[in-house]
């Protein structure tokens, strides 16, 4: 008999699965960091897109059938899976295919999430999945989905939420469950005003990761009452989960750590508040993200970039970078960096002082500029003498400043339009 763990169950499993990547959302909490780019698209870690995290995920499950559902302004995120995750062989049945809205079932756009994968059944079924695996594309974690698939069919599930303890305070922003002893779900709220705590935890909800395993059968029959349904939002977590625990196996699946069994590594990085800490938590000694795991790697699409380079060594035009991560492309030009984390080809020029600071793509900073806790937008030019993130009064006039006081700059606000629309 085979053990239901065995990597060959699982390898069975994961080849007979199809991953639909919801990925057509904007992000609006994230201000104006997302006024051009949908949310996956968003540069973080130095190197990489929020959406390579779910995409590394699957390819590292040994999940090779992935569609990636894109709607808001996804441009920068069609030219970055066309360009960093072409690699996978067709001939082997491996693929990663963009599914834009292009009204093939209905007239309009998509109108929600479960909307988006019932406009897409056509490709559904010439795939042919014994399971389909529904994912959040805005999300930054490690996970074996494999795992999950091989709880969801021991325990005969037709549908598994992915889910993690959260502070009962942070609970609203996210979908809660209760569940019984054996973790079947007998409640589920999209974003409640007054989150339920999970039993014996009064300071914690159970919340949904926006991971979803369904059996492709039910989850067509599903996506085709909800369609047929007035009034409803054509939302999974709004009509689909809460429609479904009561009449089938809806199971919760705890995302975990398998040595401590405690909360493994996953972040929501939607707000700017979020976004800054989250990629700053990653220059500390020992993150909770490792990035240099050569056991589960994020892959990405690799510019070709010269080292970074620091130059100048007088004592009041010493290039240097403490504390921090600096991607290639950079030049460090007698100028300090202190606990900030610069993407690829950011410039800093002489006398300037980056501190707790995340410096996105194609940035250059003037001379004699400081900076302190902020968010500088990929292709900002930041002239010289500029001071950022001393005087928040002064930086609400001219830039966005957040609740925690990290101040975000992108290019309109400097007066350098990018992008021209006619």
């Amino acid at each position: 008999m085979i053990e239901l763990k065995s990597p060959r169950f699982v390898s069975r499993l994961t080849r007979d699965t199809l991953a639909l990547i919801l990925a057509g959302g904007r992000g609006s909490r994230l201000k104006q960091l997302t006024n051009w780019r949908t949310k996956p698209a968003m540069p973080f870690g130095g190197k990489f897109r929020i959406i390579d995290f779910p995409l590394s995920n699957c390819i590292n499950s040994g999940i090779r059938r992935i569609g990636v559902v894109t709607q808001y302004k996804s441009h920068s995120l069609l030219l970055h899976i066309q360009r960093g995750w072409g690699h996978l062989r067709g001939e082997f049945g491996e693929f990663v295919e963009m599914l834009p809205a292009q009204q093939r079932l209905e007239s309009s756009w998509y109108q929600g999430t479960a909307d988006a994968i019932y406009q897409n059944l056509d490709i559904i079924h010439s795939h042919n999945p014994r399971y389909t695996l529904i994912l959040a594309g805005d999300h930054i974690y490690k996970m074996d989905y494999g795992e999950m698939l091989a709880y969801h069919v021991d325990q005969v599930a037709d549908l598994t939420v992915g889910c993690i303890e959260v502070p009962l305070d942070q609970a609203r922003a996210f979908g809660v469950m209760s569940t019984n002893e054996h973790m079947r779900v007998t409640r589920f709220q999209e974003k409640p005003e007054s989150p339920e705590a999970t039993p014996g935890k009064p300071g914690v909800a159970l919340a949904s990761m926006g991971i979803y395993i369904f059996n492709t059968d039910f989850l067509c029959e599903q996506l085709i009452k909800d369609a047929d349904t007035p009034m409803s939002e054509h939302d999974f977590g709004k009509n689909i989960l809460p429609e479904a625990i009561n009449k089938y196996q809806v199971l919760a699946y705890p995302f975990q750590d398998t040595e401590s069994n405690e909360n493994a590594y996953w972040r929501d990085v939607g707000t700017v508040d979020a976004f800054w800490a989250v990629n700053l938590e990653l220059i500390g000694v020992t993150p909770e993200l490792n990035l240099y795991d050569e056991q589960w790697p994020i892959w990405t699409y690799q510019e070709q970039l010269p080292p970074a380079k620091f130059v100048f060594n007088n004592k009041d035009r010493r290039g240097m970078a403490v504390d921090s991560m600096v991607s290639g492309g950079c030049v460090i030009s007698g100028a300090c960096v202190n606990h900030s984390l610069l993407f690829s080809n950011v410039r800093v020029n002489s006398y300037s002082e980056i501190r707790d600071s995340v410096i996105l793509p194609d940035v250059d900073i003037g001379r004699h500029c400081t900076i302190n806790k902020a968010v500088i937008d990929k292709g900002c030019r930041i002239p010289d003498g500029m001071v950022i993130g001393k005087d928040p009064a002064s930086d609400a006039e001219r830039f966005h400043v957040t609740e925690q006081g990290v101040t975000l700059v992108v290019p309109e606000m400097l007066g350098q339009e990018l992008h021209h629309v006619r």
